[in-house]
């Protein structure tokens, strides 16, 4: 005897199957979105500034866009950058994109002196050079799969402000996913999703962040003699870079400054030690306005030339 299966408990059937089957939006990154960043203790803060980024994909250069005023990719990556940066805990970010933006609103609050631009230790230039989408789907008699991807390159390079010297550059590169299925028109019907491009993004930068880390960290931090008035020694500097009383510096006496024939750029010889202080206490609130009191302990230099000589860390 043939048995007949109705179409609505057919229908059930195949709505249960698709439940069972769909699978929900996910993302596949290469990379963690988020990274933690093990940066050595004490850790003494470098002040950072992001110079430039550009765009140099066809990505975002179309009629509609005016690339002049707004430019998605370049905004992105340079504010994913920045968030990174900040988050490992080893910088003090100086604004420079919107820094007449900042200047203005000052100004609004009735602000009398003009806002100055602080002098950064390193500079970070870059630009995404990769960017792009595909998609890709599979069919079977019941079923459908589709898989949209986003991929992302990130070049950046590091430069000492001090000599001018590109001391790292790299490309990084990410990409984010998204998969949605299908069974029997039941299940996810997925559009593009916008998100996945931020996810590429930060994916390819958080390959960079560690490693400008590194490069700018391993670099001694520096910081200057401001005055000596009755044996009472200011140095440039203070909590929010990291600096904790007790401290110990070494006195470097400036080294000459020659041309280097095989390159052509100026360089500064090597410093000679001539002291140490210690901090012994702290004032101010902010990179501009902070000040540390600190003895000699070791040696001695000329008080009358103070321009000769710089305070640097000493590496454990």
């Amino acid at each position: 005897m043939q048995k007949f299966i109705s179409p609505l408990v057919a229908l059930g059937l195949a709505a249960s199957f698709a439940a069972c089957t769909s699978q929900p939006k996910t993302y596949q990154v290469d990379a963690p979105i988020e990274q933690t960043f093990v940066v050595p203790e004490p850790t003494l803060k470098r002040l950072v500034a992001i110079g430039r980024f550009t765009n140099e994909t066809k990505y975002g250069k179309g009629i509609f866009f005016d690339i002049e005023r707004n430019n998605p990719l370049e905004n992105q990556a340079a504010d994913i950058l920045g968030t990174k940066l900040v988050a490992s805990q080893a910088f003090i970010l100086l604004e420079r994109q919107d820094f007449d933006a900042v200047q203005e609103e000052a100004a609004m609050k009735g602000n009398s002196e003009t806002l100055s631009k602080v002098g950064a230790d390193f500079l970070i230039f870059g630009s995404v050079t990769e960017f792009g989408r595909r998609v890709e789907g599979t069919r079977g008699f019941f079923s459908r799969t589709k898989t949209q991807t986003v991929f992302a390159g990130v070049s950046v390079r590091l430069v000492d402000v001090a000599t001018g010297e590109v001391i790292y550059s790299e490309e990084g590169k990410g990409e984010a996913s998204r998969t949605a299925k299908s069974v029997m028109g039941f299940g996810e019907q997925a559009g593009f999703d916008a998100a996945l491009s931020d996810q590429a993004i930060s994916a390819a930068i958080s390959k960079l962040t560690e490693n400008i880390v590194r490069n700018c960290t391993n670099r001694p931090w520096r910081s200057y003699i401001l005055s000596v008035e009755d044996d009472v020694i200011l140095m440039a500097g203070g909590a929010s870079q990291g600096l904790k009383t007790g401290d110990v510096f070494e006195i470097i006496s400036k080294g000459r400054r020659v041309q280097n024939p095989q390159t052509g750029m100026m360089m500064e010889l090597p410093g000679k030690p001539v002291g140490k202080v210690r901090v012994m206490s702290m004032s101010g609130d902010s990179p501009t306005s902070e000040f540390s009191i600190v003895a000699l302990t070791e040696g001695d230099f000329d008080k009358t030339d103070l321009s000769q000589y710089y305070l640097r860390e000493i590496k454990r």
